[in-house]
């Protein structure tokens, strides 16, 4: 599935590609008379041609949907690893986003348990399988477990020391109990923060608020830093660093923008 993102038109359901817009070849980063900028790539941009060094590096583990992998991780992350050092923004050097979903019961797989790797999860909705209203019990499962299959089946080294970005946009399946959604999202968030790894969130307003809506201040999404998309430009991207972001007590850390076919990005300040 394509990940997508938004321009800033909320009323228009115009969507950009994140990483398909980025498919095109590019050996030469944009002007940078403001600073250095970052590039994130994934499984489009699988034998392309990158610029070399980039300020920071973001490298998408899945392969368009929540339960797949990039074909390209390894190649991708030695690019990545190129970055300087030390970093050269308040980014680190190299971070991982990861495609999110709800399927409930129409994909291929669903929780009936609080167990999962092995292991028992302490769920603050109650006990997936225990009944009838047990969906967000089980959709905070479903998250948990995609967060366990990144981190450890999709060959990520060490993925304690990333910070790890969820990718939320509607181009992935999602549940209209915007509830269930920002419980499958906090469960991605326990797992991560389980292995004390950092976490963020990757979205646009308009898509947020389609699929999550407004988070209560309790919520372990709540103050998590916001990467935002659907600027067009570098002077766009840097006026988005003063745009709201997607949780209550979160900043904007970062922005994105498309030039030459590839997504740049902005370390806001």
């Amino acid at each position: 599935m394509a990940i997508r993102v938004l321009t800033k038109l909320a009323s228009a359901a115009i969507t950009l590609g994140l990483v398909l817009l980025g498919g095109g070849q590019a050996d030469a980063a944009p002007p940078r008379t403001s600073g250095p900028t970052g590039i994130d790539v994934s499984w489009p941009q699988c034998g392309k041609t990158l610029p070399k060094q980039p300020a920071f590096a973001i490298v998408g583990v899945n392969n368009g949907l929540a339960n797949t992998t990039n074909p390209c991780l390894a190649a991708q992350l030695a690019w990545a690893n190129t970055a300087p050092n030390p970093p050269l923004t308040a980014q680190p050097r190299v971070a991982l986003y990861v495609n999110t979903a709800n399927s409930g019961l129409q994909g291929s797989w669903w929780p009936s348990s609080n167990s999962y790797g092995g292991a028992d999860v302490a769920n603050p909705y109650g006990v997936c399988g225990s009944g009838t209203d047990d969906f967000k019990a089980c959709s905070y499962m479903y998250g948990y477990a995609k967060a366990y299959d990144d981190a450890t089946i999709r060959g990520v080294d060490n993925p304690q020391n990333y910070l790890w970005w969820l990718d939320v946009e509607t181009g992935n399946s999602w549940q209209p109990d915007k509830a269930a959604n920002v419980a499958d999202l906090e469960g991605m968030a326990a797992y991560f923060k389980s292995i004390n790894a950092k976490v963020g969130l990757y979205s646009t307003g308009y898509q947020w608020s389609q699929i999550a809506g407004t988070v209560p201040a309790g919520s372990p999404l709540a103050g998590l830093p916001s990467w935002l998309a659907g600027a067009r430009s570098l002077t766009g991207a840097k006026s988005n660093c003063s745009s709201p972001a997607l949780t209550l007590g979160g900043r904007v850390a970062l922005t994105q923008y498309i030039s030459g076919g590839l997504d740049y990005n902005y370390s806001c300040p």
